[in-house]
């Protein structure tokens, strides 16, 4: 019996020595860590593998695997591979899915993780949106503040005053502009709001609109007090009482909307600010295109954001080494070529500070005059946010702007309803 103990504790060595929780672990006294990246456009998958090539060739003893994985299927399949033991090492996300994760005890906190370089480079804010409780489960590297993409040979013939991020046009003076330029067919701005929730509660922040706000006991109510209503009423008044607004694209995503501005239908549309990837390959060679900041409230130009985030599994058994490769993959000039990869902006002061985010072709002066009034979206740390979103706020806003209820409809919904599912994340 006993040569058989002995060769099966041998194979069971074995065994561990090539394999880790996750299903990742070390090969031949090599550390293998799996790295999933969302990086979907062409020239940010180009950055993110050649930054993981330098990395490899530079760490023999770490090897760092590139995984694609896909935003739109990431929430379920990271759940799925969470609890099934096989989620990667780094873990490529946004801030606002975080919140389930983290609680769930399936990230690790990367408070003692993360260099103090890295920790003191990217500001609190940014922090922030990666904060559950008393831990920090990402490291916020991109942000895409929500601009307006116009037509500027449209506004140039109308005469109208072009905003700057120093002198931005009011919610009050954008809805006068929009009036003016619209007519015969043609409207001033198309709202692409097939997703109307995040757009709505991250632009209200300029008016000083917060919805949630967390109480002495620290659970979450809604309010839908006069300062966030300022962009919802916005919106619907364009589309259903001044027609300044496209009511076909309040339905439509982002891309949707570009075939129809290019067109000469509307002679602006708010977008992330990635989206101008898409316009420079996909405009005509004669169409004049320019990024204006979107309008201002009470708070300035202050809107919220949920950044992409670099997150490390709970049970990766190489936490370390995992976080040494973030600190890699962000350090000030590499976190300059991934923003640049998804026509982002980097979180980071120093890489902030880079020229090539300062030019005025293709709206990047712009962008990054922004980066300071970005905050973490409203809904950052709500628990039950998804649920209240999907059941509630989704189908109310989508009515609202259809015209197909009002503004009393719009709150009871939103504050009675929307209390009752937060309700049951709190108990």
């Amino acid at each position: 019996m006993r040569p058989k103990w002995i060769i099966v504790l041998v194979v069971g060595l074995l065994l561990a020595g090539c394999t880790g929780g996750g299903g990742n672990g070390s090969v031949g006294g090599r550390i293998i860590l799996r790295f999933q990246s969302l990086a979907w456009q062409e020239e940010s998958v180009t950055a993110n593998k050649e930054l993981v090539k330098e990395w490899n060739a530079t760490h023999p003893d770490v090897e760092v695997e590139y995984v694609q994985g896909s935003w739109d299927s990431v929430h379920d399949q990271l759940l799925t591979s969470f609890e099934g033991g096989e989620a990667p090492d780094i873990i490529h996300d946004a801030s606002d899915d975080l919140a389930d994760f983290a609680y769930g005890g399936y990230l690790a906190d990367l408070r003692d993780l993360l260099p103090a370089r890295l920790k003191s480079d990217v500001p609190q804010r940014s922090w922030e949106t990666a904060t559950f409780g008393d831990g920090i489960y990402g490291a916020p590297f991109l942000q895409e503040p929500r601009v307006i993409v116009a037509n500027a040979t449209w506004l140039k013939k109308a005469g109208v005053r072009i905003p700057t991020p120093e002198r931005p046009w009011s919610w009050p003076e954008f809805r006068a502009i929009t009036r003016r330029l619209s007519g015969d067919g043609k409207y001033g701005v198309a709202w692409p709001l097939k997703e109307p929730v995040s757009a709505t509660l991250n632009l209200s922040l300029s008016a000083g609109g917060e919805l949630f706000h967390r109480g002495a006991d620290g659970k979450v109510a809604v309010r839908f007090d006069a300062a966030d209503q300022v962009v919802p009423r916005t919106i619907h008044d364009q589309a259903d009482v001044d027609h300044s607004a496209s009511p076909t694209t309040l339905g439509s995503g982002g891309s949707d909307t570009l075939p129809g501005f290019f067109g000469g239908k509307y002679a602006m549309v708010p977008l992330g600010f990635s989206y101008r990837q898409q316009i420079v390959q996909q405009a005509p060679k004669s169409f004049d295109w320019q990024v204006l900041p979107a309008p201002a409230g009470a708070d300035g130009l202050a809107q919220g954001v949920s950044p992409q985030t670099l997150s490390i599994a709970a049970d990766s058994p190489h936490k370390k080494e995992a976080a040494a490769f973030i600190d890699f993959l962000l350090r000030p000039e590499n976190m300059v070529r991934l923003a640049l990869g998804d026509w982002m902006l980097p979180t980071g002061t120093e890489a902030l500070k880079d020229p090539a985010l300062h030019t005025a072709k293709d709206g990047w002066a712009t962008g990054a005059a922004l980066a300071s009034h970005l905050r973490p979206a409203p809904a950052q740390s709500v628990r039950g946010y998804p649920e209240w979103k999907d059941k509630v706020a989704t189908p109310a806003f989508q009515e609202y702007y259809s015209g197909a209820i009002g503004l009393a409809e719009l709150r009871k919904r939103l504050v009675r309803d929307g209390n009752l599912v937060l309700a049951r994340y709190q108990r």
